[in-house]
């Protein structure tokens, strides 16, 4: 897996993911949303660096210019809810790839720490021969993104794969490095230590969805 881990570098991204973290800022719901928005643009502009292009000749009022665009079908595939305001931001960019979204939700049994992940929902094009990049803002144990690769793959098998994240831990981390192809890139802006007991980042900046979109039953 190729990992771009933008908190090895100084950028503007980092101010926008203090706020995401301090617990006073993040009550802004539509402030956080927007961080996790930006920090999905600052992403994509990189990404894109990494996609196929052709030239093309482009006509203009006063003649013709060859540019390099994009070549690349793209298609996005967030998961439910919580990637929503990240699918915005790299859709921002990417303002002609095709969209894809999953349920995806962990199953406390009793309030017990151990968890399944049940998916509930897809809805997908086909995605065979393209460039799928998965959204997801918090990757804490890697078991959501693995089991949503693999009902996406009953859709197609794509070209190349790209996983965009906010926060993930290092177990995360390590364990989609064993599940997703080499040739994977993860693009993340920061990755934590640990997990607690209930596979929550530490310190991470808690549970994106509800801080996004208000608390859930």
């Amino acid at each position: 897996m190729i990992i771009h881990d933008f908190s090895t570098e100084n950028s503007i991204l980092n101010q926008f993911l203090s706020e995401l973290r301090d617990h006073s800022i993040q009550k802004d719901t539509m402030r956080f949303r927007r961080n996790i928005e930006r920090i999905g643009e600052i992403m994509s502009y990189e990404l894109s660096k990494t996609i196929n292009y052709t030239n093309e000749i482009v006509t203009t009022p006063l003649g013709k210019k060859e540019m390099s665009l994009s070549s690349d079908s793209l298609v996005l595939c967030s998961i439910l809810r919580a990637g929503l305001p990240l699918h915005q931001g790299v859709l921002n960019y990417f303002d002609k790839a095709e969209n894809a979204f999953v349920s995806a939700y962990r199953h406390h049994k009793d309030n017990q720490d151990e968890f399944d992940v049940i998916i509930k929902y897809l809805a997908s094009p086909d995605i065979s021969d393209k460039t799928v990049v998965l959204i997801d803002p918090m990757l804490a144990t890697g078991r959501t993104l693995e089991d949503v690769y693999k009902v996406l793959k009953t859709n197609g098998f794509p070209k190349q794969l790209h996983i965009v994240s906010v926060i993930g831990s290092q177990e995360g981390v390590d364990h989609i490095k064993t599940i997703f192809p080499e040739n994977t890139h993860l693009w993340i802006a920061a990755i934590d230590d640990t997990l607690n007991s209930r596979g929550y980042i530490i310190p991470g900046l808690g549970d994106a969805g509800d801080l996004s979109y208000g608390q859930k039953l």
